[in-house]
């Protein structure tokens, strides 16, 4: 089949690109470098002509205010395209539990993604995934502090970037689901736990605080953000922070 990746340039949709092309399909990724701009639709009808499927791993640019607009113009551009051209199966990454937290516009924004691809003319399949392992990093940089990082005890399902890559792929060659296809990681921690590990395994000497009010997660209620019943990818935290 032939597939065409938006945002095929990136962390996930690159090694997508990688995976499909390995398994005998023809995967184009297309990105803003290479002259595919899902918001001015520049390049957009030529991307996805002759494509079976659409794996759209584009990402706002924004995690505020902004990012609604981003998600409602870039879907409708090539949901509108992808109708014109036949295509077949259009496929998102989204977020577990992405429509029960409100409190966070990027989440909001990825929710009304969702809707966008349901309601549209293309039959679809949502890929739901936990948070990346990739990221970890990042989230304890929001709140840190000299030698303290502060987060939440937030309940998270870390999952490996090239495993999420692996699920995209199987999802997006095979039939569409019309549905939400959830992944995450094989083990569930509270996210100050994995500040203090992840600090720990890398001799970092800083000091994990404890605070229901830190970061961006903070707002989460619940373990909403984990999924017991979803596809378990293989990698576990420890083994992917020792390669």
């Amino acid at each position: 089949m032939k597939f065409a990746v938006i945002g095929g340039t990136g962390l996930i949709g690159s090694q997508v690109v990688k995976n499909l092309n390995s398994a005998g399909h023809e995967a184009v990724p297309h990105a803003l470098t290479t002259g595919v701009d899902v918001i001015t639709g520049q390049g957009v009808d030529e991307a996805v002509a002759g494509a079976d499927v659409v794996v759209n791993l584009t990402n706002s640019p924004t995690f505020d205010e902004a990012s609604p607009a981003f998600f409602r113009t870039s879907m409708e551009n090539l949901l509108a395209a992808s109708a014109k051209g036949g295509v077949g199966h259009f496929v998102i990454l989204s977020i577990v539990g992405v429509d029960q937290v409100p409190e966070l516009d990027y989440y909001k924004a990825k929710a009304l993604q969702e809707e966008l691809l349901a309601a549209g003319p293309v039959p679809y399949s949502i890929v739901r995934a936990t948070q990346f392992m990739e990221f970890i990093d990042a989230v304890m940089s929001w709140t840190a502090d000299g030698g303290t990082v502060r987060l939440p005890a937030t309940p998270v399902q870390p999952i490996a970037a090239k495993d999420v890559a692996a699920a995209v792929a199987e999802v997006a060659a095979g039939t569409p689901i019309n549905g939400i296809h959830p992944i995450g990681g094989p083990e569930i921690f509270n996210l100050d736990e994995v500040g203090r590990f992840t600090l720990s395994r890398k001799g970092d000497n800083r000091t994990v605080v404890t605070d229901p009010t830190a970061g961006m997660f903070a707002v989460v209620k619940g373990d909403v953000l984990t999924d017991k019943d979803a596809h378990l990818a293989p990698t576990r935290y420890a083994d992917w922070l020792a390669s």
